[in-house]
């Protein structure tokens, strides 16, 4: 947030369905703070988070147009699956990774 603006964000929440398992939620940031480090950061805090709680992986889905932020989540170690999981609510994302713990 800057001078009342939310600027980017993110976080994790129990991936509905999936005993263990967490999902990366909502990780955005304006176009003029990209390149930054910043999502990595938010990032990296909410994977710790997520093993500190005992989650066992986390999860998540994207879509293929974001190829940075693909890019982001395999050098943090998540891989893609080819099965949806949980019940997210999401049908527009085709891109699904998991991180295992």
């Amino acid at each position: 947030e800057h001078q009342h603006r939310i600027l980017g964000g993110g976080g994790i929440a129990p991936l509905a369905g999936e005993e263990g398992v967490c999902e990366l939620q909502k990780m955005y940031f304006l176009p003029e703070l990209r390149g930054r480090g910043l999502a990595r950061r938010l990032a990296v805090q909410a994977l710790k988070e997520a093993r500190q709680l005992g989650y066992c992986a986390c999860y998540l889905e994207t879509t293929a147009n974001l190829t940075e932020a693909i890019g982001l989540y395999r050098s943090l170690g998540f891989v893609q699956i080819s099965h949806a999981m949980g019940n997210t609510g999401h049908d527009a994302c085709e891109i699904r990774m998991l991180k295992t713990f």
